[in-house]
């Protein structure tokens, strides 16, 4: 009960973390403003394998392309669905080295991918997407964008839409 209205609030939590927990809706006469977390992990000089978590959600990773980046995608979960994540590369991917993401499970989850080729052509890099790895391969630009977000999980398997955007 809150001490200054007297209304009940059991609808609505916050935990020792801030994090929100609401079964209700939530009502203010305030502007409410938040800002995008930005995730430099994989934009070091150096090569990076990581996995993401449900909690990264929304989180937009700058990727260092030279780098033999690994990006890991949360274990399988049913918690997953709607999980959003957005990459851009701030330098090309170059010489010998890729930047791969990895869906959890072997040969149970799937990308759906799209990819977007701004001024085409034929010698503009490409996303190599075979079930669950979606490569960037030697040659893909600086400034090229990744969203992903999945769109189903049932703990068992799931599938991630991809969607790619480079020259």
């Amino acid at each position: 009960i809150a001490d200054a209205t007297g209304v009940i609030t059991t609808n609505f939590d916050i935990d020792a973390s801030g994090n929100i927990d609401s079964s209700g809706s939530i009502a203010t006469s305030s502007t409410l403003t938040a800002r995008r977390v930005v995730n430099t992990d994989f934009n070091a000089a150096g090569a990076k394998t990581e996995t993401l978590t449900a909690a990264q959600s929304g989180t937009l990773f700058l990727i260092n392309g030279a780098a033999a980046n690994i990006v890991n995608l949360p274990a399988l979960s049913t918690g997953n669905v709607g999980v959003t994540y957005e990459f851009q590369l701030t330098v090309a991917v170059g010489g010998s080295v890729t930047t791969t993401f990895v869906l959890p499970g072997s040969a149970v989850s799937n990308f759906q991918g799209m990819l977007s080729l701004v001024a085409g052509t034929a010698a503009n890099a490409v996303s190599d997407v075979a079930g669950d790895t979606l490569t960037l391969p030697n040659s893909t630009v600086a400034n090229a964008r990744i969203s992903m977000t999945c769109v189903a999980d049932d703990g068992t398997n799931s599938t991630w839409m991809a969607t790619a955007l480079s020259t």
